[in-house]
């Protein structure tokens, strides 16, 4: 395979994500035009299995050509999630709160500093000795 048909498959696989995400992002926006005071967890959780499926479409159909790029952008991804995890460990709210918010800065700091470590050695693998 040539660099050529790597950059026209990457490209390809970039439009197919945009695709997903603008559908995903029109169901979530019509949905919150009809979501009820009363049910803030179904719509919360509607938007996570959306995410889910979107994430397996895009991640099961990169070729292995791809994955040192594409862990490099998870890692800048997960970057912005620890983030909004600080956020919610840092606010003021309920206690399980705080605990999800801890929890998911521990998880995420494992994601980022794993795949940096991972792509680290990948590089390196690059490199003329």
């Amino acid at each position: 395979m040539t660099p050529a048909d790597l950059a026209a498959q990457a490209a390809d696989l970039a439009h197919q994500a945009s695709i997903l995400a603008q559908n995903a992002a029109g169901v979530a926006a019509v949905a919150a035009q009809h979501v009820p005071p009363a049910a803030p967890f179904i719509y919360l959780f509607s938007i996570f299995v959306l995410a889910v499926f979107v994430g397996y479409y895009v991640v099961w159909s990169v070729t292995p050509a791809l994955h040192s790029p594409l862990m490099a952008v998870t890692n800048a991804i997960s970057s912005v999630i620890i983030v909004g995890a600080m956020l919610a460990t840092g606010l003021h709210g309920s206690l399980i709160a705080h605990i999800f918010g801890f929890l998911a800065v521990v998880l995420v700091s494992i994601n980022i500093f794993g795949g940096f470590a991972v792509t680290n050695r990948m590089l390196a693998m690059f490199k003329k000795k």
